[in-house]
């Protein structure tokens, strides 16, 4: 497919309900647009796409919020470059681009460098490159690669978490809360001091609004399929 086609599968696909959504939270004209299409339904076009390097740059410069997601997702892990990471972080803005982006199965934590990356941007005094950089740590979490870190490598990041959780904002904060989660229920080893440090973070009150409950990295580690996962 090229990108006319992917347009005109995303029109096709328009949810006016979205739309006026997105319109709502996103009331600048000079901001992205979007076709109101959620991520699930999202995932199923793109997996229609499929794998496309060079439909995936060009689909990234477009004026369409959906239309990057796609290019998000099709992407070539064994083709991305880290110069193409470190340009596309710089133009995030956050919400479900960046979350696909970094996390969320994302396509860059396939590259062979993901490490390398999350190590980098973990330290970064780039807000952006932090709130991803944790989003990749919680992806090598989930990993079940033999290249995958060791346990010497997840424990020294949840010290980390332990020792500059405080000074982080809200954003930065529920990152590092999602890492700490996916380390703390990758083996019994990590799921200890995980868990000491969630207990130590208590919970993440995320939402001003007040309508969504306070992100618990605790509570979601002493969770009944926690403890039958590790025999506790």
């Amino acid at each position: 497919m090229n990108t006319t086609e992917v347009l005109s599968l995303l029109e096709e696909h328009k949810n006016e309900r979205g739309i006026a959504n997105w319109n709502k939270l996103h009331p600048n004209k000079n901001k992205l647009k979007s076709f109101g299409i959620g991520l699930t339904q999202l995932r199923k076009l793109a997996k229609k796409i499929g794998r496309d390097h060079e439909l995936a740059l060009e689909l990234w410069k477009s004026e369409y919020y959906d239309a990057r997601i796609i290019s998000l997702l099709i992407d070539d892990p064994k083709l991305i470059t880290q110069e193409q990471a470190e340009m596309q972080v710089d133009q995030l803005k956050g919400g479900h681009l960046a979350h696909v982006f970094s996390s969320c199965d994302a396509t860059l934590a396939k590259t062979p460098f993901t490490k390398e990356l999350a190590d980098r941007w973990i330290v970064s005094d780039d807000l952006m490159r932090k709130q991803c950089g944790y989003g990749l740590l919680y992806e090598l979490s989930k990993s079940k690669k033999k290249s995958a870190p060791d346990n010497k490598y997840f424990l020294s990041q949840i010290k980390y978490i332990e020792e500059s959780f405080k000074k982080e904002s809200i954003p930065i904060k529920m990152s590092m809360g999602g890492a700490l989660l996916g380390m703390g229920k990758r083996n019994l080893e990590l799921h200890g001091p995980a868990l000491k440090v969630a207990q130590m973070m208590g919970p993440i009150d995320f939402d001003k609004r007040g309508k969504c409950d306070p992100f618990d990295v605790a509570k979601n580690l002493n969770s009944v399929y926690v403890k039958e996962k590790f025999g506790i």
